[in-house]
Formats: C-alpha cells, sequence, structure tokens
C-alpha cells in the first residue's frame, strides 16, 4: 500500500465532492416524479444505514482495504474473487464518469472535438494526479470545494432571482402515492451515489484519524443529500417534471433559463465547470480505489507501475460500453439496478452476517 496520509478535512472534502458527482447534473430519483427531492432524502437514509455496515466491518480490520478484509472474512480464495469483483466495478464506474463527463462537453461546448480526444486527456490528467499520490489528490479536493461552493452559491441565487421557479410544479404532493418514491429510493437514490461510497473503505487505512471517520461520512453524506435534495426540487420548480424527464442534464436547462436584464445569460459555464470538478475527483476515486485493489489482489509493489496499463483499459472501456449516449445511459440505468443492489448492499451485508455469526461463535467457546 501506499505510504501516505490524508487529514480528516481532506476525507470530507473528497466525499463530499463525490457524493454530489454526476447526480448534480443528471435527472437523480426523477423515476419519483415530482417527489424525485423525496426519494433524494430516502435514498439518503439508506445511504446512513449503508455506512454503519461499511464502518463495522472496516473496524474489524482497520488496517486492510476492503480487498483486504473479504478475504479475511470469506476466506483465501472467495474473499480473493470478491475483491477483484469490486476492483472491476471500481473500474467500470471510473469508465462511466469518464464517458459521462465527456458527452457533457461534447453536448454543451465542444461539439466538433471527437470523443476519444476528450475522453484521453481526462484521463491522462487523472493519472498524473494519482502518480503523485492520493495526499496530493487530497489537497487538491480542499482548494475546489471553496470553487465548487462558490459555483452552487452562485448558481443557486441568479436562478431563485431569475423568475423562473414556479412552486405549483411540485404540487400536489404524492400525487402517485408512496410506491414510486420508496421504489426509486431503494433502487437509485441508495445506490446511487450513497452506496457509491464504498470505494472510501479503499481509503481508511490512510487517514490520520480513524476514529474521526464516523462523523466526517455521516457530514459528507447527509450535506451533500441535502444539496442533491435541493437541486432536484429546484430543476423541477424551474423545468417541470415533464421537461425534466426529456432532458439529459436538467441542472444544464435549469442554468440556462437564466436571463436577467438581457444582460446575465448565457451560464452553462457553471455547471459544465461543476461537473469538471465533482466527476474529475469521483473518476479519481474509483480508478484508484481499482488500483489499490488490483495492488493488493496482485502483491504489487505500487499502483504507480500499473497505472498506465489500467487507464488505457479505463479509456477503451468508456468508449466501448455503448455506441451512443442514449444507449449508454439506459445500460447505466439497468446495469445500476443489476449491479449496484449487489455490490454497495447484499455483498457488505452477507460480510457483516459471516462476521456476527463468527463472533457469537467465538465468544459460546470462550463461554
Amino acid at each position: 500500500m501506499e505510504k501516505a496520509k490524508i487529514s480528516v478535512i481532506q476525507l470530507f472534502a473528497m466525499m463530499f465532492i463525490f457524493d454530489l458527482g454526476t447526480a448534480l447534473v443528471v435527472s437523480h430519483g426523477i423515476h419519483a416524479k415530482k417527489e424525485a427531492w423525496l426519494a433524494i432524502l430516502l435514498g439518503m437514509c439508506g445511504g446512513i444505514a449503508l455506512f454503519f455496515i461499511y464502518y463495522f466491518l472496516f473496524r474489524q480490520s482497520p488496517n486492510l482495504p476492503l480487498t483486504g478484509y473479504a478475504r479475511k472474512i470469506l476466506g483465501k480464495y472467495l474473499g480473493w474473487i470478491i475483491g477483484l469483483l469490486y476492483a472491476l466495478y471500481f473500474l467500470y464506474i471510473s469508465a462511466r464518469q469518464v464517458r459521462d463527463f465527456s458527452e457533457l462537453l461534447i453536448t454543451s461546448t465542444l461539439q466538433e472535438t471527437p470523443l476519444l480526444a476528450v475522453h484521453i486527456l481526462f484521463v491522462l490528467v487523472i493519472c498524473y494526479v494519482l502518480y503523485l499520490g492520493i495526499e496530493v489528490l487530497g489537497r487538491a479536493t480542499e482548494v475546489f470545494l471553496v470553487i465548487l461552493f462558490v459555483f452552487g452559491v452562485t448558481g443557486n441565487f441568479l436562478v431563485l432571482i431569475s423568475g423562473n421557479v414556479d412552486l405549483y410544479n411540485l404540487r400536489p404532493p404524492l400525487e402517485e402515492g408512496w410506491k414510486p418514491i420508496l421504489t426509486t429510493a431503494f433502487w437509485d437514490t441508495t445506490p446511487f451515489p450513497f452506496g457509491e461510497m464504498i470505494v472510501f473503505t479503499m481509503l481508511l487505512p490512510y487517514i490520520n484519524h480513524t476514529g474521526l471517520v464516523k462523523k466526517v461520512w455521516l457530514s459528507a453524506l447527509i450535506s451533500s443529500g441535502l444539496i442533491l435534495s435541493w437541486t432536484a426540487a429546484l430543476n423541477i420548480t424551474v423545468l417541470g417534471v415533464d421537461t425534466m424527464e426529456r432532458t439529459t442534464f436538467p441542472t444544464l436547462a435549469t442554468i440556462g433559463t437564466v436571463n436577467i436584464f438581457e444582460f446575465i445569460q448565457r451560464l452553462d459555464v457553471i455547471v459544465v465547470f461543476t461537473m469538471l470538478i465533482t466527476v474529475f475527483f469521483k473518476a479519481s476515486l474509483f480508478f484508484y480505489g481499482a488500483l489499490i485493489g488490483m495492488v493488493d489482489l496482485f502483491k504489487l509493489k505500487n499502483h504507480q507501475q500499473i497505472i498506465l496499463p489500467i487507464a488505457c483499459i479505463l479509456i477503451f472501456w468508456s468508449m466501448s460500453m455503448a455506441s451512443s449516449f442514449i444507449d449508454h445511459l439506459e445500460e447505466g440505468f439497468k446495469g445500476f439496478r443489476r449491479i449496484h443492489p449487489l455490490i454497495v448492499m447484499v455483498i457488505p451485508f452477507l460480510m457483516l452476517l459471516v462476521v456476527l455469526i463468527r463472533n457469537g461463535f467465538k465468544k459460546k467457546a470462550k463461554g
């Protein structure tokens, strides 16, 4: 493992930006219609429940990443296979993040730029930062968190004073009952993005003060969840549910409606730069989780020696996962509903049961 340490402030910044990710600009929770904001809040509660599972497993072996204590809990061979599954999962989600950002950039500003060129440049920057180490990534998040805050306050303020907000779009409440809200919360908003924070179990051994992990994780999760819920509600009040369902990037469309005195307009750049920041760090953290997992599983010396080969796989995977962005979104929706619950819910819960049963037998043996 890399000999590095990150502070709790850096951990909070990474977790907060990570949770926002692409969820800040896509139609997150829209399957719950106008109650998308409520589905996100319930998903946040589900994310809190998942955190306590992840944290319990981490406390059993605080010096090991997820791939390490999976072998300790499930045995050498089954645990190795599960660890490889997580490493591939982290790499897959990183590839999806790269594709998401590249498509937004091409759609909004660089219409004539080849998709592959954006992928290569974006991944090379990620590789450079990760080659320097997780400490560099942690310090960078502290700076960009401030920039993200300025963008967020500015964008929200301009939308609110633009006169485009219509609270009627949120009425009537619970028009279709609780079923679509609960279904969306369980299948969509809990696994993404809150369940994806399982990648931080690969980073927790690097924390300077592991005793503060619980407060930092929950603070980042709750604060980002509230912001995502607010953003979904704001998008609905401005665009309406029908428009939001048809729009690929509703936050981009919302900020695009701002036109104050025919002078303050064309503010798409705020959303593009916001997504650049959030997706860069989210893709980097997933990529780093995959690298550390492979280093741990294959007993390699460090992650620097495999960063470029794995980066080539990342670029190829992000390009080949779908022929178009519509197919990419459709595959993501179906894939998330198949893969996410297994990865972020079922397997950790089974490991929790194994640990609890094993501890119960140990107590009986001692008694």
